[in-house]
């Protein structure tokens, strides 16, 4: 493996983030998939609780849950290792949609490369989603289906998956994330070359005029 090259392009995915940073549209993709990402985890952080006390209780009481867990995204009232991971991931899929969206805009006319794009960011939010509730309490969504398959440690097992398939996430994220960050990258600099052109081309028209 050519670890000069992925690091290079890693590099690169670092300088497309950046500029795409500089982009109206890419906050208008991460301002709110980090936000409901962050308050899905922090949901999902006691398996289905949450989820079921909404169901239960009144309009009012609901709205506290989901305050509660919007200022959980930012740390108050969190263990901080218990936060981070919650922040971390929120970020890097804040990051994912706002390149996919801004580049959505840039290629509106490669439906086939933004569907692809698309369903790569869903399934990392499903991976994700499915073991967010590991890294808190230690309680997963997954641990019912793993209870009815073994009769004993079925918390320990649900657990264990639920890290896995996080961690998984986490790599398809980070990949995805070069990908993409390269292609943004190159798009906004080829941009900026032709407006260059286009400006030296202008200038040398009005001096052949005047």
């Amino acid at each position: 493996m050519n670890w000069r090259k992925w690091c290079d392009e890693f590099a690169l995915a670092g300088k497309g983030i950046l500029l795409a940073a500089k982009e109206k549209r890419f906050w208008y993709g991460f301002v709110p998939s980090f936000l409901f990402f962050g308050m899905l985890m922090s949901l999902l952080a006691g398996g289905t609780t949450k989820f079921e006390l909404m169901a239960t209780l009144g309009f009012p009481e609901s709205l506290k849950i989901l305050g509660h867990s919007f200022l959980a995204i930012f740390g108050y009232n969190q263990p901080f290792l218990d936060w981070l991971p919650i922040f971390a991931i929120s970020i890097l899929q804040g990051i994912l949609i706002g390149l996919i969206v801004l580049l959505w805009n840039k290629k509106r006319q490669n439906a086939s490369t933004n569907s692809e794009n698309i369903e790569k960011a869903g399934i990392i939010t499903g991976l994700i989603a499915l073991g967010a509730g590991c890294p808190t309490c230690g309680a997963t969504l997954i641990t019912p289906l793993i209870a009815a398959i073994f009769s004993t440690g079925s918390l320990a097992i649900a657990s264990t998956i639920s890290i896995v398939v996080t961690l998984l996430a986490i790599v398809i994220a980070i990949f995805a994330l070069k990908r993409l960050g390269v292609e943004t990258y190159a798009i906004i600099i080829n941009e900026k070359y032709l407006a260059r052109k286009a400006k030296e081309a202008k200038g040398a028209k009005n001096e052949k005029i005047s």
